[in-house]
């Protein structure tokens, strides 16, 4: 009973006023705790991404749980039988052990997590004063960590050096633009291959390129994907002091082809792309046709494939290759994939599995991301973030179509697509999906079970 509700053994052992002490400072600990984890909830997601508060967090749970064990080996001092053979004091102190252990054992746990959280979160955000970025955003202060913004944009890319590729190429290029006041988000997606990217005027790319990021050579060395690995190689130092030029590049470039800024950027290495998806015990998606395990068309047939249907369970290494398949199936195709997966992560992500998988979740994490979102504004990312998952998400998806080329693009109408979609309507007021505009999906629509042929 000492161990189950502390200070209750002290009133059986005469000490009144110590038992209501202790039991009082218990019911306090036990109710605030409570309290804050339940009506103050976002208010801990806030503390939980400060490094100050998760040392504090840390130290406390040692302090409790240290406490805790005090008072249950005062309490059993205080009642234990004076007398006892010598294998009953091996059983008194097994269990005694066994006691002080479980009890101690969650402060344990949660020290333990809070400790990884706070030298994940240094080591992957840093502050702003401690990092150099040619295009973050300026106008950012702890009371508007929006800038005055309707909507805080960011980059989301896939790369991977490859084994017979030199440097990364950003395969994966997508825009999440969320809206700071409902969360209501939109997905927009680039095709790796678009060329003629413009840069904003009034920054030192547009004057190198006033016609768009192209010259004279291979083409693909001019496409979207390669301007994170090529413009700092051809113009290094260009854009000012930078962490890592290729970012603030792209960035740059997915701002012209949009028409919108482009605030942060987060770059996932798809390498270390299978430890993240293990970690969080898989995803579900549903399958609609063969998705090829590697290969390359005219050069090597697939090892595999990922057979179709509803509800499909995906480790971390079938899940990278749902993501990236290509053998037979065009840039569009995996572009979609690559959507749903995001859409089936983010579900994914329920609180039961935070919790049973963090350290997992964490290292790998660690290991594969690369951001500029500085510390600071973590606080407030997380309260737009339970507005995402709350509210609407949409995809513009920029897709070769009797309206759209990735070969000779129309930026003017892809700005005014732009628009469109983060108004959530359409020219004389239709809703956002209410068309048949190939652009625009659904992810609940274009991510259902829906077989080919």
């Amino acid at each position: 009973m000492g161990a189950l509700v502390p200070g209750s053994a002290f009133f059986v052992a005469g000490h009144r006023r110590l038992g209501a002490w202790v039991l009082a400072a218990f019911i306090l600990i036990v109710g605030a705790a409570g309290y804050i984890f339940t009506a103050q909830r976002d208010m801990v997601l806030r503390l939980v991404v400060q490094p100050q508060w998760l040392t504090l967090l840390s130290i406390g749970c040692a302090a409790l749980g240290l406490a805790w064990v005090s008072v249950i080996l005062a309490s059993h001092w205080m009642l234990r039988p004076r007398v006892l053979s010598r294998p009953e004091r091996v059983v008194e102190a097994c269990c005694l052990t066994v006691v002080c252990c479980a009890v101690m054992a969650p402060f344990v746990v949660a020290g333990n997590y809070s400790f990884a959280q706070k030298s994940f979160i240094s080591d992957v955000f840093a502050p702003a004063a401690d990092t150099k970025s040619a295009t973050r955003p300026k106008q950012v202060t702890e009371k508007d960590p929006w800038g005055g913004r309707d909507h805080v944009s960011i980059l989301l890319l896939g790369g991977d050096a490859g084994r017979y590729r030199t440097g990364i190429r950003t395969d994966s290029v997508m825009v999440a633009t969320i809206n700071t006041e409902t969360g209501r988000t939109v997905l927009f997606s680039l095709p790796r291959n678009l060329e003629f990217v413009p840069f904003p005027e009034g920054n030192p790319l547009h004057k190198l390129y006033p016609n768009g990021f192209t010259g004279e050579g291979d083409p693909l060395e001019y496409m979207l994907n390669a301007v994170y690995g090529n413009v700092p190689a051809l113009h290094p130092g260009v854009l000012g002091k930078s962490d890592n030029e290729g970012a603030d590049a792209l960035k740059l470039a997915v701002s012209g082809a949009l028409g919108i800024s482009i605030d942060y950027y987060a770059l996932i290495n798809l390498g270390g792309f299978i430890e993240l998806v293990d970690a969080m015990g898989g995803v579900t998606v549903n399958v609609n046709e063969p998705i090829p395990i590697g290969g390359s068309e005219g050069v090597k047939e697939p090892e595999g494939y990922i057979a179709p249907g509803p509800n499909k369970e995906l480790d971390g290494f079938h899940a990278l290759w749902f993501a990236r398949g290509r053998y037979g199936l065009d840039d569009y195709n995996r572009m979609r994939r690559q959507r749903c997966l995001v859409d089936a992560m983010i579900d994914e992500a329920d609180l039961m599995t935070l919790v049973t998988r963090y350290k997992k979740i964490l290292a790998a994490g660690r290991e594969i991301l690369e951001t500029d979102i500085p510390a600071e504004i973590l606080p407030p990312l997380v309260d737009l973030a339970g507005l995402v998952q709350d509210s609407k998400v949409r995809s513009v998806v920029f897709a070769r179509s009797d309206r759209f080329s990735p070969s000779s693009p129309d930026y003017d109408f892809m700005h005014r697509t732009v628009q469109e979609a983060l108004s959530f309507k359409r020219p004389g007021g239709k809703k956002l999906g209410d068309t048949a505009d190939p652009l625009v999906e659904k992810p609940a629509d274009s991510c259902a079970y829906d077989p080919v042929g």
